[in-house]
């Protein structure tokens, strides 16, 4: 079965150039490249604040998707985290919290508790995992050992994809790539995903398990949010 995956972060729908919150252009972006499975990164809940919407859920409604909210953290206005909309429906979806540093004595910019959702489909039969990465060495750190517990737990094959921060040559990449397969190699030329106005990097990512073949992948220079989009085109076993 061929899917088209697709990671985004959506700087909690801002739109890059025109500064406000657009929602509809985040939509647009996906329905462009036809994308069947989206991980969504910085990603607002309802709150207390008018720009505190249920986003996913807004964004979902513009393309006819189910969706579903995985909150990392309370912020003062609303809940704020990661989301996933999909074409098709959830057999199983939950939030997976991981565990914050112990200590924090790193130069970030802040520390931030994270989350990584957890969805599997019956049809096609597969397990995506959509997360974003700390900015801090230990909050990676941390990040990874949760998510290659979880790629270790695995029977089906999977997608694991979102924002690392982390550029391609961080040594903590290799560990993911002892595990999956990174879909840039299926690149004609290097792309790089951040900021989405004259990039310099790469930090998003998408990464699949071996019984999954990788057809094509990209990451379009579509200005919405910060980051570009990237994508896959998958065939699932």
């Amino acid at each position: 079965m061929k899917i088209k995956v697709m990671t985004f972060n959506i700087q909690h729908g801002r739109d890059f150039i025109k500064r406000d919150i657009n929602l509809k252009l985040m939509a647009d972006v996906i329905r462009k490249e036809n994308a069947d499975i989206i991980g969504l990164n910085e990603v607002r809940g309802k709150g207390s604040h008018v720009d505190y919407q249920e986003q996913a859920k807004i964004i979902a409604d513009y393309l006819g998707y189910h969706y579903y909210f995985g909150k990392a953290i309370t912020l003062p206005n609303g809940p704020y985290g990661n989301a996933i909309i999909s074409k098709f429906p959830f057999e199983k979806v939950e939030t997976i919290m991981i565990p914050d540093p112990l200590e924090k004595n790193e130069d970030v910019l802040c520390y931030e508790t994270r989350c990584i959702i957890k969805a599997s489909f019956s049809n096609p039969k597969l397990t995506v995992l959509v997360t974003h990465f700390g900015l801090a060495q230990s909050e990676q750190n941390n990040a990874l050992k949760a998510i290659i517990n979880e790629i270790d737990s695995l029977k089906t094959p999977c997608v694991f994809m979102g924002d690392l921060n982390m550029e391609p040559s961080d040594d903590k990449i290799t560990s993911i790539i002892q595990k999956l397969i990174d879909t840039a190699t299926k690149f004609s030329e290097n792309k790089l995903s951040f900021p989405s106005i004259e990039p310099n990097r790469k930090i998003d990512y998408i990464f699949v398990s071996k019984d999954i073949d990788i057809i094509e992948a990209d990451i379009p220079q579509i200005v919405a949010s910060d980051h570009f989009p990237h994508t896959a085109v998958l065939s699932v076993k």
